[in-house]
């Protein structure tokens, strides 16, 4: 559905996106990250046709940015960081301007401005000047806008920003809900948002790709090991003696809790295997209790650091 290969964009002397390929298929969430001045907005406005790229290719659904702006900016619906809004309007009459540029049918603009309205729960504050409203819903009609029309291709920047708990709930649902209808790139500083709702992650630090897969896939990878955190009651020397006889596992880290004998191991594994029912069979044939079982990595937030610190790649 989109597609960038070798991208390049320079102001001036600066390098702001430096040979940046990656894909994006259809009906995907992908979660676009990196730190301040890394490129991530450069690189949406310029995925979007809103800005021009030194060299490369950027393709969505087939047409070609540079060449076929027009028919790609049909396709696109973009929230950008700071929504496009027109202070002095009403929500309701800024909805209906925007459908109308975006070649909605002018029979059928009420309808669809009331069904974006309904989606972002924005029908209480369509009669209200947007200069009057609080940041949590000039947000919201900024995201209502990006769907008008009901483009295939959503290009999100920070879209949960001054909303309140409840609201980033409500919206993490939603970009979650359009993945069936719509493709989906969402950048953002919120980490674990990018957790809760990406299927895959690209990272970008100094204009680069260092990182691009998915967060459970990049933790084993940039460990070098999988781990899986277990709770189990027992003989805490014989669990541990027994677990690390088990094939595949590296090492058993060990915290004693406060009941007896009962414990939390840390068993470390190589990449690519599953061991989970091989360590379960073992405990229950011992007759210990197994009171919990889970995989355990790096948090989203630590890979970033690992990434945009070190410049480690990792593709």
């Amino acid at each position: 559905m989109i597609e960038v290969k070798n991208l390049v964009k320079h102001y001036g002397s600066v390098r702001a996106v430096d040979d940046i390929s990656f894909t994006v298929e259809k009906g995907e969430i992908l979660g676009f990250l990196g730190p301040n001045a890394a490129g991530k907005t450069t690189t949406m406005r310029i995925i979007t046709g809103f800005m021009p790229a030194s060299s490369g290719t950027v393709t969505v659904a087939g047409f070609d940015v540079f060449d076929q702006g027009i028919e790609v900016k049909k396709r696109i619906g973009y929230l950008p960081e700071n929504p496009p809004l027109y202070a002095d309007m009403r929500v309701v009459d800024y909805l209906r301007f925007v459908a109308a540029i975006k070649g909605v049918d002018k029979n059928t603009i009420d309808v669809e401005v009331h069904r974006v309205a309904e989606r972002m729960s924005i029908n209480d504050v369509l009669e209200k000047h947007i200069s009057k409203l609080s940041k949590g819903y000039k947000q919201r009609v900024g995201f209502a806008q990006a769907l008008l029309n009901n483009p295939p291709v959503l290009v999100l920047d920070e879209p949960t920003v001054g909303l309140d708990p409840k609201q980033i709930i409500e919206v993490r649902e939603l970009i979650k809900s359009l993945a069936h209808e719509h493709t989906v790139i969402l950048s953002t500083h919120i980490l674990p948002e990018v957790s809760m709702t990406c299927s895959r992650v690209v990272i970008i630090n100094d204009g680069k790709v260092v990182a691009m897969d998915t967060p459970d896939n990049l933790t084993a990878r940039l460990k070098g090991s999988e781990s899986i955190l277990l709770e189990v009651e027992g003989a805490i020397q014989d669990v541990q003696n027994e677990l690390e006889k088990t094939p595949n596992v590296l090492s058993v880290a060990i915290q004693p809790l406060a009941i007896p004998e009962t414990a939390q191991y840390v068993v470390e594994s190589t990449v690519g295997f599953d061991i989970r029912k091989e360590l379960a069979a073992r405990i229950v044939k011992n007759g210990w209790g197994l009171l919990e079982m889970k995989t355990s990595g790096l948090s989203l937030e630590e890979i970033f650091l690992r990434l945009t610190t070190k410049e480690e790649e990792v593709n």
